[in-house]
């Protein structure tokens, strides 16, 4: 690993190994439909919106609402009775699932063109949430490789870790909010788009909430916390995640 570290490609391997399960998962839901599949161009599309797109309006939209809400002293005052980090935490478990959530759905649009049923949005909306993950898998490792103790190694564990926890989640999350999307654009009701988004928003807080739990019973050296609590994460991303795949599976739909 030491000749890792000092291998002018090691950003390259980085680069890949961030996307590489990410895109793994984008052919496997692609590919669940049984008739009928999205063409390759306009999902690549969803996923190199999530992964570019969605993460610019994020970081952006972010930075607004965490000045914003810092000025809420009630707010402020909640999370700090319950979280060493108020500020981290209200970006985790507030700001991130509503921000983000919209962000990827902004990268699901790509799909607008070619969607014809609303089982079509959970595909793009996959695939822009998938897109994401991968950016973010690699913004995660880059800022590992700076954190004392963690070094190169430690970098490429933050992306296994991740690939298989918050990569499920953001692909079943924005699933969901592209179906919602799907049923606005066909039904021409704008408003349809709204339960869907909410509860996109609630799953990545769900998931957030366990995973802060689990760094906060690290930082307390409670092992079978930790454990629990990051179990309890990945269960539930893996799970939603493979509800999504048996939608899309058992879906009737019409040849394109």
């Amino acid at each position: 690993m030491a000749d890792l570290a000092t291998s002018p490609y090691f950003l390259l391997i980085l680069l890949i190994a961030a996307f590489a399960l990410p895109l793994v998962y984008l052919v496997w839901i692609r590919n669940s439909v049984r008739s009928g599949r999205e063409p390759w161009s306009t999902v690549l599309k969803a996923f190199s919106w999530g992964a570019v797109l969605s993460v610019i309006i994020a970081l952006v939209l972010s930075l607004v609402f965490i000045l914003i809400l810092n000025q809420i002293g009630p707010l402020n005052d909640f999370f700090a009775r319950r979280f060493a980090d108020p500020t981290t935490a209200i970006g985790v478990l507030v700001v991130a699932p509503i921000v983000e959530e919209a962000a990827k759905g902004v990268g699901a649009t790509a799909g607008r063109p070619q969607t014809q049923s609303k089982a079509d949005g959970l595909v793009y909306g996959a695939a822009a949430g998938l897109g994401f993950s991968a950016m973010e898998n690699l913004f995660y490792a880059l800022a590992a490789l700076f954190v004392t103790g963690v070094g190169p190694s430690g970098s490429l564990v933050v992306v296994g870790v991740r690939s298989f926890s918050s990569s499920f989640l953001h692909a079943s999350s924005t699933a969901v909010f592209g179906y919602g999307l799907a049923k606005a654009w066909l039904t021409k009701r704008p408003w349809a788009i709204l339960p869907f988004y909410f509860v996109a928003v609630g799953m990545h807080a769900t998931f957030n909430f366990f995973s802060t739990l689990a760094l906060t019973y690290s930082d307390q050296n409670n092992i079978v916390g930790e454990a629990l609590a990051f179990v309890a994460a990945v269960t539930f991303a893996i799970v939603a995640f493979s509800i999504v795949r048996l939608r899309l599976a058992s879906g009737r739909r019409a040849p394109q």
